[in-house]
């Protein structure tokens, strides 16, 4: 067989050059507050891909970081990386392409973002109740795997969710910070944002563990499962919220002390439906 245009390549000196040469860039993502440069290209069979390129030293670190996370965790809803390239001192990585829309844009002007009329954050808080908690759990199924990997989430918030509003399916993006855990925070704060990040994410010397993912995942299903942006309007059962209130609480020790525990509580406070602790649903690829 032929060398496959981005599977077989090892090394480049311009990554969207190599992309207008080998198929059609029908996507380019650029001003990324990541430091990388990403690109959608379609090839002449048809296959579509998704190629994220470091372009600065912060890129790079974390790029490698994430190319350890994706050979240690795999879930049918995390979007892995199979292969990696190198470009000039940098990496540049490849994913198999999906059909949704991030449901927050860092870049496109703060809340305005999730509360336009229009907006995929707004459209998925419109979803019917079942679908949108299916998401969710889709969600909390893919975080029981990167428990049992050893891994705690970092930089999760909604702009690492895709949302494919066709085929009512979720999916996770862009989990470059996630680390293996715990670990002891070096730095005055850990990158994320503040809509998802627990107390500790801010203390230097702070241990960082899966009572820090509880509580980031316990906010995204606020977030996530409310009518609107101010949190007044929950959707789900009064038992459920409570769970939540749990899940987030400002002393990591009165939290849920790990995913599956929370898992089980969500659900025990639910509808019956859904993921059970110990035999997860299998989700939809």
């Amino acid at each position: 067989m032929p060398p496959h245009p981005l599977l077989d390549v090892t090394e480049l000196s311009s990554v969207e050059a190599h992309l207008e040469r080998v198929g059609t860039v029908f996507a380019v993502f650029r001003d990324q507050d990541s430091g990388c440069v990403s690109y959608g290209v379609r090839l002449p069979g048809g296959e579509r891909w998704f190629v994220k390129e470091g372009t600065t030293g912060r890129a790079r670190i974390s790029l490698c970081r994430a190319w350890a996370f994706h050979r240690a965790v795999s879930h049918p809803a995390i979007v892995p990386q199979v292969h990696r390239i190198a470009v000039r001192g940098n990496w540049a990585v490849v994913m198999p392409w999906h059909e949704g829309e991030v449901l927050y844009h860092p870049a496109a002007g703060g809340t305005a973002d999730r509360t336009a009329p229009g907006s995929a954050m707004a459209r998925f808080r419109a979803l019917p109740l079942p679908v949108a908690t299916r998401a969710w759990e889709r969600i909390l199924s893919a975080h029981l795997a990167v428990e049992e990997a050893g891994y705690v989430a970092v930089d999760f918030y909604d702009g690492a969710l895709l949302y494919d509003f066709t085929g009512d399916t979720m999916r996770l993006v862009d989990l470059d910070e996630y680390r293996p855990g715990p670990f002891v925070l070096a730095e005055d704060r850990l990158p994320g944002s503040r809509r998802f990040m627990a107390p500790e994410e801010y203390e230097r010397g702070a241990t960082i563990d899966v009572r820090t993912t509880v509580f980031a995942l316990g906010r995204a299903a606020r977030l996530l499962l409310d009518a609107g942006d101010g949190e007044r309007a929950w959707r789900g059962s009064p038992a459920q919220l409570g769970v939540l209130h749990r899940a987030t609480r400002a002393d990591p020790g009165r939290r849920f002390a790990s995913v599956r525990r929370f898992a089980a509580a969500w659900h025990a406070a639910g509808d019956g439906h859904g993921l059970r602790t110990g035999h997860p649903r299998p989700p939809r690829a």
